[in-house]
């Protein structure tokens, strides 16, 4: 790994639920794994009025909590929070850019950092324009002629909709160039994530068959446990399409689909993501009830426990339309895809938590064998399990021991805790470390954030303009409406469910 400069890491919303529970026990993590420089400083910038002092005492506190620090860490806490001062600020306040201005170059003068800047912006969108123009305004913004860099991480939504997201990258690409702008997407830090690159150009075994010729449909599914919680007012203006298709969910299928690159760098991934995305088949208005089912949780009890309704949400209209559950069909329009299913399937209180992508290989054309497992299929499956209990497994069909041919679907396991040597670090330990480094390879780029709204924002218009298209119920604690079944062409495939015991709490669990 390449050194990384001594730097100034500036937390916009530094006194938010972002940086106290992801962002600072990320960069402990970093400290303590000794992947930081020798020299640097962390700066929160909110509305509170702290001081550094008593800043650091909160940071502190969510650092044990969040991160679950060991009593052989605090002394290694204690010291990485000298690094940590905080700057009362409010965003909508030029003259706050000023007293940032003055601050940053005291900070270099007295710790002797140098001018590297990567500001987070851990802020709702609706702030991202203003933080950067005015970050221009005070001359924070350019990198230097002596080597300097200055750097912004971006929250998601990248945008509402497309033209919002297009006027946001250009409006952003009038104060940095590209190459110093880094959108964060948290699915794309996860191990298992980045080892599907490494799984498929890394191995001889699973390339040749990366293709419509051997590959029957790719199915990828992100299920939450929980509800909206308190962010009930965000989600009726987001939804699980907006919230979980248009990012997470498509940037991890541009990863499974997209083609190998000649030289490993992040201009080439990004590139061929961006051919993906490009290549997307456009749901058609009269197709989306076909190709998309939406759904929303309504009242149950799980292990006899009442759960509300989302319309009995905090903030949420008692009339909302608002999906918490989407499955979608999709087509990618290129050689290696052609006529191939993708099947996406998101959404809040499920039975469980989990996000795995599973490949179904075709079926053998003759079958001359028993089957005996818990759905008579005979395919064979390749299960990239991102989360929560990150590995791969292979299943195929072994015979049983005894007397005749009786085939039944077992597993070839991995898991990444076997690995007891090795620490899986956590997306934003990832993506922070990259962002430092300046490598884009994991970020996404202004186009693939357009190109995806492009294919996602017919969809939302089509349920805005057609109110025949129907929003399902689905009790909370199950796997969504049943209908989404109808999103397959065969009556009797089905999505694959990774857990038979719906009571099961936040554990992976597997047929």
């Amino acid at each position: 790994m390449s050194n990384i400069d001594n730097f100034i890491f500036v937390i916009f919303g530094g006194t938010g639920d972002l940086s106290q529970r992801k962002l600072m026990p990320a960069l402990f993590n970093l400290y303590k794994q000794k992947q930081l420089p020798e020299k640097f400083a962390i700066l929160g910038l909110g509305r509170k009025p702290f001081n550094d002092l008593s800043f650091r005492e909160k940071i502190k506190d969510s650092i044990i909590h969040f991160g679950k620090v060991s009593t052989t860490e605090k002394d290694l806490l204690n010291a990485f929070m000298k690094s940590v001062v905080y700057q009362e600020f409010y965003m909508d306040q030029i003259n706050d850019y000023t007293m940032l201005s003055s601050r940053l170059q005291d900070i270099e003068k007295q710790q002797e950092i140098g001018g590297n800047y990567l500001y987070y912006l851990a802020t709702p969108p609706e702030f991202f324009k203003t933080v950067a123009t005015s970050l221009e305004s005070k001359g924070l913004h350019t990198n230097s002629t002596n080597g300097k860099w200055r750097r912004v991480i971006l929250e998601k939504p990248i945008g509402h909709d497309f033209d919002s997201a297009k006027k946001l990258n250009h409006h952003l690409s009038h104060i940095f160039r590209e190459e110093q702008i880094f959108r964060i997407d948290h699915y794309l830090g996860k191990e298992t994530v980045q080892n599907i690159l490494a799984l498929r150009f890394a191995n001889g075994i699973f390339e040749p068959l990366w293709n419509r010729n051997y590959i029957h449909h790719i199915e990828i599914l992100a299920s939450e446990q929980i509800g909206v919680e308190d962010r009930g007012g965000y989600y009726e203006t987001s939804g699980a399409l907006r919230d979980m298709v248009q990012n997470h969910l498509l940037q991890v299928a541009a990863i499974v689909a997209m083609e190998s690159v000649s030289t490993f760098n992040p201009k080439s991934v990004r590139d061929e993501k961006v051919k993906v995305f490009q290549s997307l088949r456009q749901i058609e208005p009269n197709d989306v009830n076909k190709q998309v089912i939406r759904g929303q949780y309504i009242q149950s009890k799980i292990k006899g426990k009442p759960i509300a309704a989302y319309r009995e949400e905090n903030n949420v209209s008692p009339n909302s339309t608002t999906e918490t559950f989407v499955a979608l069909k999709f087509y990618i329009d290129n050689w290696r895809w052609g006529g191939i299913p993708f099947l996406i399937r998101t959404g809040k209180r499920l039975p469980t938590r989990v996000t795995e992508i599973v490949i179904h290989f075709n079926k053998t054309p003759h079958h001359i064998f028993k089957i005996d497992n818990y759905n008579n299929s005979n395919d064979n499956q390749l299960i990239i399990r991102v989360q929560p209990d990150e590995g791969i497994l292979l299943r195929f069909g072994l015979k049983v021991p005894g007397a005749g041919f009786n085939i039944k679907n077992v597993g070839m396991d991995f898991h990444y805790s076997d690995l007891t040597d090795t620490t899986i670090p956590e997306a934003y330990e990832r993506l922070i470390l990259d962002a430092l480094l300046g490598d884009g390879t994991l970020f996404a780029r202004a186009d693939s954030v357009e190109a995806a709204w492009e294919f996602i924002d017919p969809i939302l218009t089509t349920w805005q303009n057609d109110p025949s298209i129907r929003l399902y119920g689905y009790p909370a604690g199950t796997w969504g409406p049943p209908e989404s079944r109808l999103l397959f062409d065969d009556p009797t495939e089905d999505w694959r469910y990774p857990c038979k015991n719906l009571t099961t709490e936040d554990t992976y669990c597997e047929l």
